[in-house]
């Protein structure tokens, strides 16, 4: 990642940010309730969704205050033989801007991460490796965050032991109700994509 103060050609300035939000064709570690598993982000991936236009805000942390949009021309996306790369134009006045450049100039902020649905995946024989080959980037995002989230997941991806502290928590007949909707069981291709098994969790634990 870096930022660079620009001249904005109006005898003002702007701050460029530059950065990879994704690394396409290079493995990485996942984890859920049914175990451990790798998953890549295939080269390609962000074809459809880039000519179509996707809406993206450049953010931090995926929320808070939009600090650039592929909309105004202030964010630009583009898939390059490396991953997503980003290239945002940011307002050097805006306190957020000022407290991001600060953070990247110390060294406390040094990663990206970003939101997306996928639309088509690929999983090993064994169930073991997922490859993403297409994502929607509409109305995700792309985030500036402390700790890079894993990229297909943006946070909605439940480790074993949040879903075993959320059953626990509940009555023994949403349990039972749980329990049986997962009769029979889902292939591990739908159980290994748990944003909805996140919102059923979440649901039931109401």
């Amino acid at each position: 990642m870096e930022l660079r103060a620009l001249d904005d050609g109006t005898g003002g300035s702007t701050v460029r940010f530059t950065g990879y939000a994704s690394v396409t064709e290079s493995p990485y570690e996942m984890s859920d309730y049914l175990g451990d598993y790798t998953e890549v982000i295939r080269r390609g991936a962000f074809a459809r969704t880039l000519a179509a236009g996707a809406d993206v805000p450049f953010v931090v942390n995926h929320g808070g205050l939009t600090l650039a949009r592929t909309k105004s021309g202030t964010l630009r996306l583009a898939e390059d033989s490396t991953g997503l790369h980003v290239e945002a134009d940011l307002d050097p006045s805006s306190p957020h801007v000022q407290a991001l450049r600060s953070a990247m100039e110390r060294g406390d902020v040094d990663e990206m991460s970003f939101g997306f649905r996928v639309t088509s995946q690929e999983w090993s024989p064994d169930w073991t490796q997922r490859d993403i080959t297409e994502v929607d980037l509409h109305k995700g995002d792309v985030s500036v965050v402390n700790f890079g989230a894993n990229p297909a997941t943006a946070g909605a991806i439940m480790r074993s032991r949040d879903v075993d502290e959320i059953l626990q928590s509940l009555p023994v007949e949403r349990m039972r109700d749980f329990l049986a909707r997962l009769e029979p069981a889902p292939s591990p291709a739908a159980a290994a994509d748990l944003s909805l098994y996140s919102a059923r969790l979440r649901a039931l634990s109401l």
